[in-house]
């Protein structure tokens, strides 16, 4: 691991932000600094769209579809936008998804709906459930605490579970998404001794289903990288 296999420099400054697609073999997005969003052919280095000019401050996240067909950004402007990048054009637009000033984000699940984590105008940590047809209002929103951690989401397809982790916390709450009112329920959470500096999580092809391991995640705290393991216990 000393020498790369491929160099992909098209950015003006620090790249904070990159994600595969997930249906196109070899396709990867990085979002910069810059307030630039590109997407890579990474077999053969090649840029393959360049959108600028969608961002007018700092990109959070970015999460793509399920069919890869489009991504959404949520950004420091408190906007969280849904992008075609074949076009290169703003599809859909939600100003101020959360009042606060705090860092959000978006991600996308598998029925296109969106949900994001943020900050109500009083600090107040925040989730929201949201539907591309109608962005006035979110379908559902649920404030959880006013804890100064932005929230971490983590979404599971396969269960319609939600995994928020904070910035700080020593915890991991998971919520299911469906399509009864509230929208968002509450399932537990998970914790632990150590608060947590940052969090990644084990693709599915990763898990030993032999365990019934539906999710790992990797938690970054100040001694060690610890894995934590979510499994579903058989009868």
């Amino acid at each position: 691991l000393t020498e790369p296999v491929v160099g992909l420099g098209g950015d003006s400054k620090r790249v904070g932000i990159v994600t595969w697609h997930p249906t196109a073999r070899h396709v990867l997005l990085s979002a910069g600094c810059d307030n630039v969003v590109l997407i890579w052919n990474v077999g053969t280095a090649e840029e393959l769209y360049r959108l600028e000019g969608l961002h007018p401050d700092l990109i959070y996240s970015v999460s793509w579809s399920r069919d890869g067909a489009r991504f959404c950004t949520a950004c420091k402007d408190k906007s969280v936008r849904v992008i075609d990048p074949r076009r290169g054009t703003v599809v859909a637009e939600k100003e101020r998804a959360h009042e606060g000033a705090r860092p959000m984000r978006a991600i996308f699940l598998a029925d296109g709906k969106i949900f994001t984590t943020g900050f109500s105008r009083m600090s107040e940590r925040q989730l929201a459930l949201w539907d591309l047809e109608n962005l006035e209002e979110p379908m559902g929103l649920q404030e959880l605490d006013s804890s100064n951690g932005a929230l971490l989401p983590f979404y599971d397809p396969d269960t319609n579970v939600v995994y928020v982790c904070g910035k700080g916390d020593s915890s991991i709450r998971y919520f299911e998404i469906t399509e009864e009112p509230p929208y968002i329920h509450f399932l537990n959470t998970f914790t632990s001794k150590e608060p947590q500096r940052g969090m990644g999580w084990m693709p599915k092809r990763g898990l030993d289903v032999s365990k019934c391991e539906i999710a790992r995640f990797y938690k970054l705290h100040e001694r060690k990288c610890e894995p934590i393991i979510m499994t579903v216990p058989r009868k």
